[in-house]
């Protein structure tokens, strides 16, 4: 499968953007598995330094993470005071803990203008950009969490440290023999 959607500035991204690899995960905040995932992508990203971008795209679960769904929303909310990534390693390091009144308690630790934050977060633009990450998703055939796309296409392997670096060093090593790349 394919990333439908490619890689844009309406994107949560970590790295250059001309990096030789870009690493789409769809995510849900709440997704226990996503919690697993992250530290395996940051360490990558430390390894692999600029020649790595990452991007989030929301994919909430709502159906099976209650909480999944705002916590979407917070992230989009803070990315507009430019602190998403602060949010985003809040949000799955406290999984336990994602109700309202939890999400403006992080919005409050991260220093962002609470009134400004309430206001997005219930904002139609957060509500259709997250909406946008979720239908992106679906239209790429992202069915559950975390999913990763390397280079537009999709990772089918386990997000395992080996697995998912083994993946992306092909990809990379493809790159310099001139392969072309997808986004």
């Amino acid at each position: 499968m394919k990333l439908t959607i490619p890689v844009s500035d309406s994107d949560q991204t970590k790295g250059k953007g001309n990096a030789p690899v870009t690493l789409v995960e769809y995510g849900d905040f709440e997704c226990p598995y996503c919690r697993l995932a992250y530290p395996i992508v940051e360490e990558i990203q430390k390894i692999k330094g600029d020649g790595i971008r990452i991007v989030f795209r929301n994919f909430p679960l709502s159906q099976i993470h209650p909480h999944a769904l705002h916590a979407a929303y917070a992230a989009e909310a803070t990315a507009k005071q430019g602190k998403f990534w602060e949010m985003y390693y809040l949000l799955l390091e406290n999984q336990e803990a994602l109700e309202d009144q939890d999400l403006l308690t992080y919005a409050k630790r991260l220093n962002l203008d609470i009134q400004q934050f309430k206001k997005d977060m219930g904002s139609e633009e957060v509500a259709k950009k997250v909406k946008d990450d979720f239908m992106g998703g679906v239209r790429s055939g992202v069915n559950g969490t975390p999913t990763f796309f390397i280079n537009g296409i999709r990772f089918d392997g386990s997000y395992e440290p080996g697995s998912l670096q083994k993946a992306i060093e092909s990809t990379l090593k493809h790159r310099r023999k001139g392969g072309a790349t997808n986004e």
